[in-house]
């Protein structure tokens, strides 16, 4: 076992002291040697600070070029920051060199895919598998690429093969259901079950298990078990948050601030007119991306953290969250110019060659005032959905327990307060931002009227007419989010109006929202 590969194992093990004083140890023996540094990298990764991790990792890069491993902690940990374009490059820069351990290959995989880039993804996780296919973890990280490309077949084979090795993979088991309807014939019902009851104990495991029994009881048509379930698995995640785990107010309430009618936009000294395209997620975001990206000259960025990040460096506030009021307050006083420049410098990479570039962040609704400052050529597009479907659709969707944003999905009265703070965040921006800028698009208009709509999606962007925007179902590049499956097939009127097959099951939830429940648009009129 080499010096760098016990020390990554008394980190794993909680062991930080000895490994601490070993690598003061040799630097003062060899303040060259990529070893210490990147043990001391791995220590503050641990402990949260990902700043001094990335350059203690980065010096180890320097010091050893021709060590892959460094290259990939180092790219890792960059990605934790949103340094997107930075972690590519070190990724990039490790392809060329000699891979023989299955974790770097993993942790390179890993890299490719958070920046967007699942294409090159997926040669990682396969050779990870190759050098080594004991670990779960690898299988699923591979049929999750597969999946964000439309390998869906692909995709079932990796999943499948990680709960070959681990029965109880909750990611595995919700993404396998998700990939296809249960039927009565061919489901997992009653293993899924017990798995819930089994791990009723762990928190994330049960909310899971109990997603995935929800999602099949509802390919059954059993709705009422379905909600339930969903009940189920979401109070006992909720139970396990602090409250303040679901103040929003504060947030809607800066966001404002951030732009209002005496708002004066700096002069924009960038031509680069970006796409922003938010909105509640599972309203139509990821859809109006692939119609607006299937046109010749625009490429999808996929979801990106960049504004918010850079809006969380320049406000350098004291949280550890990157969104949230306190941020948005200070983001008031910020030069956007210079945020602006930013956006597009770290973007660049993204955009791939392209003359526009979406960015699909649904929680950039938030933004949009700074957005415009920034970049006020930019074009930003929100998605409406009717409240009912909008609110149902957030609370049956497993968002990422990676970030708290999503927590008002545990309830669903907390989801009609969300919903209900949107709407009045919407309202603002109708008011203040420039028509020209700012639109907004109904996703039942979509669908019953595709071709009207995808030209005035079109027309708003400053984009020429493209018949291909009329078949996004055909475009082939990557899909990163939870629409992944549905965004590949023609659209379907299936999903309006869904809340009716829960009867009185969502009584509670029109209380909540009010008069807001009574608009919802159903037919093409």
């Amino acid at each position: 076992m080499t010096k760098l590969q016990k020390g990554l194992q008394n980190i794993a093990l909680g062991k930080y002291k000895p490994v601490h004083a070993d690598a003061l140890t040799m630097i003062h023996a060899n303040v060259k040697d990529p070893v210490p540094y990147c043990l001391l990298g791995a220590i503050a990764s641990e402990h949260g600070n990902h700043v001094k991790a990335s350059e203690l990792f980065l010096r180890a890069v320097s010091y050893a070029p021709t060590e892959v491993c460094y290259y990939a902690y180092a790219a890792q940990v960059l990605t934790v920051l949103g340094h997107q374009n930075q972690a590519k490059e070190l990724a990039d820069g490790a392809a060329g060199l000699e891979i023989k351990d299955a974790f770097i290959a993993d942790t390179i995989g890993v890299v490719y895919s958070r920046t967007g880039f699942h294409e090159k993804a997926v040669p990682y996780f396969e050779k990870a598998v190759a050098l080594n296919a004991a670990p779960a973890n690898f299988h699923y990280n591979l049929g999750a690429s597969q999946q964000f490309l439309g390998n869906f077949e692909r995709a079932k084979q990796a999943y499948t093969q990680t709960l070959e090795r681990d029965q109880d993979h909750y990611r595995a088991w919700s993404s396998l259901i998700g990939l296809g309807r249960q039927s009565l014939d061919d489901n997992s019902l009653d293993t899924l079950i017990s798995l819930f009851e089994h791990h009723s104990d762990d928190v994330d495991a049960a909310l899971h298990f109990g997603h995935a029994i929800a999602k099949t009881l509802e390919d059954l048509e059993r709705y009422p078990e379905s909600l339930n379930w969903l009940h189920k698995a979401k109070h006992k995640k909720k139970a396990a948050l602090h409250k303040e785990a679901f103040a929003y107010g504060h947030m809607f309430t800066a966001a404002k601030q951030t732009f209002t009618s005496q708002t004066e936009i700096e002069p924009d000294v960038s031509t680069r007119a970006p796409i922003f395209i938010f909105g509640l997620p599972r309203t139509g975001t990821t859809l109006v991306d692939r119609i607006i990206s299937s046109h010749p000259d625009v490429v999808s960025a996929g979801e990106l953290n960049m504004f918010a990040g850079l809006i969380k460096e320049a406000t350098r506030t004291s949280s550890n969250m990157v969104m949230d009021g306190e941020t948005l307050a200070a983001a008031v006083a910020l030069e956007m110019n210079t945020i602006g420049r930013q956006y597009i410098d770290n973007t660049s990479e993204l955009a791939r060659g392209a003359k526009r570039m979406t960015d699909k962040m649904p929680l950039n609704f938030f933004y949009a005032g700074l957005i415009h400052r920034a970049l006020p050529n930019a074009r930003l597009i929100v998605l409406r959905r009717g409240a009912m479907d909008s609110c149902l659709s957030n609370y049956r969707q497993l968002f990422t327990l990676q970030y708290s944003y999503y927590n008002y999905t545990y309830d669903l009265e907390d989801t009609a307060q969300f919903y209900s703070d949107f709407d009045a965040l919407m309202t603002h921006w109708r008011n203040v931002l420039p028509a020209n800028r700012f639109m907004e698009i109904n996703y039942e208009d979509i669908v019953f009227d595709q071709e009207v709509q995808t030209r005035r999606l079109l027309e708003f962007c400053d984009l020429s007419w493209d018949e291909k925007c009329m078949r996004f179902h055909e475009n082939e590049a990557p899909v990163s989010t939870a629409s992944s499956v549905q965004v590949r097939q023609p659209l379907y009127s299936g999903s309006i109006g869904r809340w009716k097959k829960y009867g009185d099951k969502l009584e509670g939830l029109k209380e909540a929202l009010g008069p807001l429940a009574n608009g919802i648009k159903e037919n093409g009129n």
